[in-house]
């Protein structure tokens, strides 16, 4: 029996907090809060588990062998460092930290301390995620030119981080993912409409050595909801839209071919109009095999899919966007 604290019951936290309750295995022992109301509430819905408002009540616990951090971002480098002194694994909601430095010494912390270090980059663990990675690996899509995200909908308006820092995370980690490798250069450009300084909506480019190229389109200043991804083949076409409740993904035997026997240019490329495929997915709960992910991790001391890695090349990525923002879309080389 894995034994977890969690720090943070908000708006994600409370669902963090139920997955680790319910989940075989796992003792949630102690969630932390800072609102007092929201403690009682929890107290009667999970009743075998300790709350408190002190973390320090985590830290001191030497019965844990984990904790999970869900609260704002600001706080994720001292929650997650004190926890990892601590002698705790750790997994960190994304992003991982907000600065550089700060996210690698986070990953030497752990690998100093022979912890495990794991970010919730959530769609790394997405059934329909995992079969784009499939399809990619596999040559079905041929050789990928380009990908494109879309994220927007009218929704909450954060206070200190931007649409950028809020969003994008999800994407990137997810572009990192599927193509394993980072890009050469970010360009990004937005806007503050509704408060001062923080972007409501971000366009942000990754240019990727060999030519692929991934867009992303993020915002809560939207009349719509969409969650979509494209991604452009040589071969064929794949569209990932987490809006559908079942079809989640749509494979498009569609593209351009190339013939070695023709008279004209107009003959020598030709579209291609196939079939289209809606592969049926095992649609789990992405949050949840993503908890199940990180307590198979601790029992067994492996390195997660998202580890503190992983959650540093997305945030070097996102810095790489702001100062592209910052700069009127200056290309940012990546390093």
């Amino acid at each position: 029996m894995i034994k977890v604290g969690q720090i943070g019951l908000g708006a994600w936290g409370k669902n963090l907090l139920r997955n680790f309750y319910h989940l075989p295995g796992c003792q949630l022992k102690i969630g932390c809060d800072q609102d007092p109301q929201r403690l009682e509430k929890f107290r009667s819905e999970y009743p075998l588990a300790e709350f408190t408002t002190d973390f320090e009540e985590i830290l001191s616990d030497g019965e844990l062998q984990a904790v999970v951090v869900a609260t704002p971002p600001e706080s994720h480098y001292s929650l997650a460092k004190a926890s990892l002194e601590a002698g705790k694994d750790v997994f960190v909601e994304k992003p991982l930290v907000l600065k550089v430095e700060k996210g690698e010494e986070l990953v030497e912390l752990a690998h100093r301390k022979g912890r495990i270090l794991m970010v919730g980059h959530i769609m790394e663990y997405h059934p329909a995620t995992l079969k784009l990675k499939e399809l990619i690996e596999s040559g079905e899509l041929g050789r990928i030119y380009y990908l494109y995200f879309t994220r927007v909908n009218l929704g909450k308006v954060r206070e200190i981080e931007n649409a950028l820092w809020s969003f994008a995370p999800h994407d990137i980690s997810v572009i990192l993912y599927l193509l394993e490798e980072e890009p050469v250069r970010v360009t990004a450009n937005g806007m503050a409409y509704l408060r001062e300084g923080i972007e409501d909506v971000a366009f942000s480019t990754l240019y990727f050595e060999g030519g692929v190229l991934a867009h992303i389109h993020v915002s809560w200043l939207d009349p719509h909801k969409i969650r979509k991804v494209t991604v452009v083949g040589q071969k064929k076409m794949v569209v990932f839209d987490d809006m559908e409740s079942a079809e989640k993904i749509r494979i498009y035997d569609k593209g351009v071919d190339t013939h070695k026997d023709y008279e004209s240019y107009g003959e020598y490329l030709s579209l291609r109009h196939g079939d289209i495929l809606i592969p049926k997915l095992n649609l789990v709960e992405p949050l949840r095999s993503e908890c199940e992910h990180f307590l198979q991790c601790v029992e067994k001391r492996t390195t997660p899919r998202s580890d503190g890695k992983d959650g540093l090349r997305v945030l070097k990525v996102l810095d790489a966007a702001q100062k592209s923002l910052k700069n009127g879309g200056t290309p940012i080389e990546f390093k």
